[in-house]
């Protein structure tokens, strides 16, 4: 009996988690939460085969907790959905001991397959997950935009950013305030992490 913990903050999606996992007849679902914060004890306890994960990068600590995973039950395969996976975000799940990648639009049979392999000791990604990663979005940005936005993050003054690239203090507001509306953010910070994290910067 492969023995799954199932860790996601949404509740329809962690019922039908549940629920598919469980109609199979070698798999148990032995608990699921709602809150990362809940994980660690609930896998100290259950020891189980497979964590399915709900990953959210913005959530602080979720990767210290899945990170220590490991050491509390190290031959438990951690499992991780997204809704949207970045080279950067499946990069840093790997770095913290995440065997397993799957897309939140995948089938659910791919999800039983995929919860099968971890528990044999495998590796797996699923299609959507590996076109992710192998096709990220480009760039929305122009060269321009994108000298702009790297001066930013670090954390330059505008004059500063007009001084360095030759520009008009105008012209360099302008540009961010195009570079917000193309990567629909609300402030030069958001912009920032966006551009960071889909791979832009």
């Amino acid at each position: 009996m492969i023995r799954v913990v199932v860790m996601e903050e949404m509740g329809l999606l962690r019922g039908a988690l549940r629920a598919v996992l469980s109609n199979e007849e070698d798999m148990e679902v032995v608990a699921d939460v709602a809150q990362v914060g809940e994980l660690l004890t609930v896998v100290r306890r259950e020891q189980p085969d497979v964590v399915v994960l709900g990953l959210d990068l913005d959530v602080p600590d979720q990767l210290r907790v899945v990170e220590r995973i490991g050491a509390v039950a190290p031959d438990t395969g951690v499992l991780a959905m997204s809704g949207r996976w970045r080279p950067t975000a499946m990069q840093a799940a790997a770095a913290v001991g995440v065997r397993g990648f799957i897309s939140k639009d995948g089938p659910p049979d791919e999800l039983v397959r995929m919860v099968r392999s971890l528990a044999a000791g495998e590796r797996v990604i699923d299609p959507l997950a590996a076109v992710a990663v192998l096709g990220p979005p480009r760039s929305p940005l122009t060269g321009r935009e994108t000298e702009v936005l790297r001066a930013a993050a670090e954390g330059l003054p505008l004059k500063e950013i007009a001084r360095r690239l030759y520009l008009a203090h105008g012209t360099v507001r302008n540009h961010l305030s195009v570079i917000m509306r193309k990567t629909g953010t609300r402030n030069r910070l958001e912009a920032i992490r966006r551009a960071q994290r889909d791979g832009w910067l």
